[in-house]
């Protein structure tokens, strides 16, 4: 009794009830991300993220930063550096084959993959793709949910709580208690945030270091401005500034260009020792790069490996995913042509819908609108502006990097960088609104609850509408449904290589090296499987068999892969072998899982698995 007497002391008193409050917030938080896992998980569906969650399997493996996921560009690349002396179009088809069996990845920045192969050291990760389970995670007797996925996107959404957090304190150190609870929950309700979550993409990562470098600026901003304000003190925070964008630029490269805002933002409100800041600042970012850029450069001779070339793609030279599926392409006079009318094109598409989406927007008007009031804060003020500069960057650099990407998974990609400005946009749209509000003066308490609830609603609505039906497929099919992936891969050993149109897929669920589809079933087809390494098996999906039949399949004078499918389903009409005469992979597989796949092997029989 005395025990009972004492917990309930402790639960009325005033710590009892802060604490109290954090364990109804926390079970809040739980529940709402239980029921969006319930009602709206998908297994990934963007290529970078399975490209990088394959990477770090292969390093929680101990095979190192390789790749199962191979590229031609790549390829050429590895090779061309290997063998300078030969002449440029010969050296990508004279690597020795034995140099496949570990290639290096040059296509991911190091530190997503890093932190989610610590995470599978952890947990019990299971790379185990089962043929019929049960369950309600399970449709037609299939496996719905893949459990790597799964545990992915949970490490993903406690990162994006966290991201809330910083948000929140940050709120209460900038503004008040009613702005930084209205931006967390606005943060908490965006719905493009929570897709983010859920896609196993490096975007939750990215936005907690740059929540860390917002609060990193507005500290150092105090330190300028105290009076026992130190040197030292300033620089520690400049060097940790220039740490965090060096740690956001191994995450994903474009992050990288944000030093220059940071060091602008430096050099404004430094004081005396500015330059010295400035010059720290630099300093702590170029030496946590370049180890990395030298590891590229001494790989393929190109800082940061194919992703050097991202402002070449979607031009009109290398179109959709062409540079990378090019196994000797011409990069004298790739930068040459259409880098200005890329910029153009793209700055045109986000200022008619991408900036505008930062948001909902009714928060993306308050922001909008909150530049035209003052704020008493001088702090708040530095980093608003810090936020402008970081914006109208972001928006030129997503702009020259954007990619096939971006139409392949259309907001949810790696290349959206302008999300990563959001929460400061949803903190200072809320502190607009609550200026706004109180210059209304509106005398019922009432009417000024239920304004400020419109207002949480609204922005929080495209949240709202997903839970409703129709229900979304739990799966990205087509193309992305693991036991059909699995099953395409029982044609070949782990050792062996595929080729397919969705390798990154190939390689995270199947657990199979497997190289993109080349442009063309006649030279590169051969310059890898003659060249390089046998291809044992080619797997076609809806990806590529979807395309557009006259601009993508029946080009005059290209032989392209869509007049290879269409042939050897003429021959097969006819009654003859699929296949052309001389292409290596004869059989054609015929499986009641594929009513809309296409699969060549070169034996007529699975192999048999350890386990049988």
């Amino acid at each position: 009794m005395p025990k009972l007497q004492r917990f309930i002391y402790r639960l009325v008193s005033r710590s009892g009830k802060r604490r109290f409050r954090y364990a109804l917030l926390i079970l809040a938080l739980g529940l709402l991300a239980l029921a969006y896992d319930l009602r709206l998980y998908r297994n990934m569906g963007t290529q970078e993220a399975m490209d990088a969650a394959q990477v770090a399997r292969n390093l929680a493996l101990g095979k190192g930063y390789t790749t199962s996921f191979l590229r031609p560009f790549s390829i050429y690349l590895l090779a061309k550096h290997r063998l300078p002396a030969q002449d440029a179009a010969a050296a990508p088809f004279t690597v020795a084959a034995g140099n496949m069996a570990r290639q290096p990845d040059i296509s991911n920045a190091p530190v997503y993959p890093v932190v989610l192969a610590g995470l599978m050291k952890l947990l019990p990760f299971q790379f185990i793709v089962p043929d019929r389970p049960s369950g309600f995670w399970s449709m037609n007797g299939l496996l719905v949910r893949y459990q790597p996925d799964f545990l992915i996107t949970l490490f993903n959404q406690v990162l994006f709580f966290a991201v809330a957090l910083l948000l929140f304190l940050l709120g209460l150190h900038l503004f008040d208690f009613k702005v930084a609870a209205m931006a967390a929950l606005l943060l908490l309700g965006t719905e493009l945030l929570w897709r983010f979550s859920a896609s196993g993409l490096s975007t939750m990562l990215l936005l907690l270091i740059f929540m860390g470098l917002a609060w990193c600026l507005v500290l150092l901003e105090e330190q300028t401005r105290l009076p026992t304000g130190r040197m030292r003190r300033v620089l520690l925070f400049a060097g940790l500034a220039g740490l965090l964008v060096g740690a956001g630029a191994l995450t994903r490269y474009a992050f990288g260009w944000l030093i220059i805002p940071v060091l602008l933002f430096v050099l404004a409100i430094a004081g005396r020792p500015r330059l010295w800041a400035a010059l720290v600042t630099f300093a702590v970012f170029a030496s946590a790069l370049t180890p990395w850029v030298a590891r590229n450069y001494s790989l393929c001779g190109e800082p940061f490996g194919t992703a050097t070339y991202a402002v070449v793609e979607t031009t009109g030279r290398y179109p959709q995913h062409q540079l990378e599926r090019s196994i000797k392409p011409e990069l004298r006079s790739a930068y040459a042509a259409g880098l200005s009318g890329k910029l153009i094109t793209n700055l045109r598409s986000l200022a008619s819908g991408g900036v505008s989406n930062l948001g909902s927007a009714c928060v993306a008007a308050f922001f909008l609108a909150g530049l035209l009031l003052a704020l008493s804060s001088r702090r708040a003020r530095h980093l608003r502006y810090f936020a402008l500069g970081c914006l109208g960057l972001l928006i030129f650099v997503q702009a020259m990097g954007h990619t096939e990407l971006s139409e392949d998974s259309p907001g949810v990609n790696s290349e959206n960088l302008l999300v990563l400005v959001l929460p400061l946009v949803l903190l200072y749209g809320a502190s607009s609104f609550f200026t706004l509000l109180t210059n209304l003066n509106l005398k019922a308490r009432e009417l000024r609850i239920g304004a400020i609830g419109a207002f949480g609603v609204l922005g929080c609505l495209p949240l709202v509408l997903a839970f409703l039906p129709p229900r979304t497929s739990p799966v990205s099919y087509p193309p992305y449904f693991p036991p059909y992936i699995k099953a395409a891969c029982a044609w070949t050993r782990p050792d062996e290589l595929m080729m397919s149109d969705i390798p990154w897929a190939v390689a995270w669920y199947g657990q199979c090296q497997c190289v993109w589809l080349t442009l063309n079933y006649k030279a590169d087809f051969f310059a890898i499987n003659d060249y390089q390494k046998p291809v044992q098996a080619l797997y076609l999906t809806p990806a590529y068999l979807d395309s557009r039949f006259l601009s993508q399949w029946a080009r005059p004078g290209e032989k392209n892969w869509g007049e290879f499918v269409l042939n050897c389903l003429n021959e097969r009409n006819r009654g003859q072998p699929g296949p052309p005469a001389g292409f290596p992979l004869q059989h054609w597989q015929l499986q009641r899982l594929w009513p809309d796949q296409f699969v060549l092997t070169f034996r007529q029989t699975k192999v048999k698995s350890d386990a049988e």
